[in-house]
């Protein structure tokens, strides 16, 4: 895998052996960010069930100021800190090692851009949503991407989020939604 656009472009990214994630592929990351970008003019993006980090080093590579990165799993913690410095920007990253779920308790301001990959997607990407929009962690006009199984059916509305597209990727389907 490697960052495919941007100022980080070209530069390979590592990953997590095993079942304990399952990394954004490179056709399905850049699709992803066809469908919402594909470039930034700043902003702050969340990446929650972040695995390798891939998404959020993608999001700052096109544009995005800064991202936070939460991922509870610490051998994906460490993967997702070896990508953070081969950026050489570590400044505009932070990784909380905490549950996601814990970690919107402790999260501030506003975020422009959410990633969602969890496991067990649909209970979790409704519950999510529902405390990100209660916490005001979304700025208006957030966009939200979610990934998941394509059998998975998610909601038209979460609140006042709402889905804007819908699309299948062999195994896996990208849900975007917009505040």
């Amino acid at each position: 895998m490697r960052i495919i656009a941007g100022e980080f472009g070209g530069r390979p990214l590592k990953t997590l052996a095993g079942k304990t994630t399952r990394p954004t592929s490179d056709k399905v990351r850049g699709a992803v960010f066809n469908m919402i970008g594909p470039y930034f003019a700043g902003g702050r993006v969340l990446d929650l069930f972040s695995g390798s980090g891939g998404l959020a080093i993608e999001a700052v590579s096109r544009g995005m100021t800064e991202a936070v990165m939460v991922e509870k799993d610490r051998r994906a913690q460490a993967v997702i800190a070896a990508n953070i410095r081969m950026t050489q920007k570590a400044e505009r990253f932070t990784l909380l090692k905490l549950p996601a779920l814990q970690a919107l308790k402790q999260l501030s301001g506003h975020f422009d851009l959410v990633f969602l990959d969890p496991p067990y997607a649909k209970e979790t990407i409704v519950k999510t949503i529902a405390a990100l929009e209660a916490k005001e962690l979304l700025a208006e006009g957030a966009v939200l991407v979610c990934e998941t199984e394509k059998t998975v059916e998610l909601p038209e509305t979460i609140g006042k989020i709402e889905m804007q597209k819908q699309k299948r990727y062999g195994i896996s389907k990208v849900t975007v939604y917009v505040k």
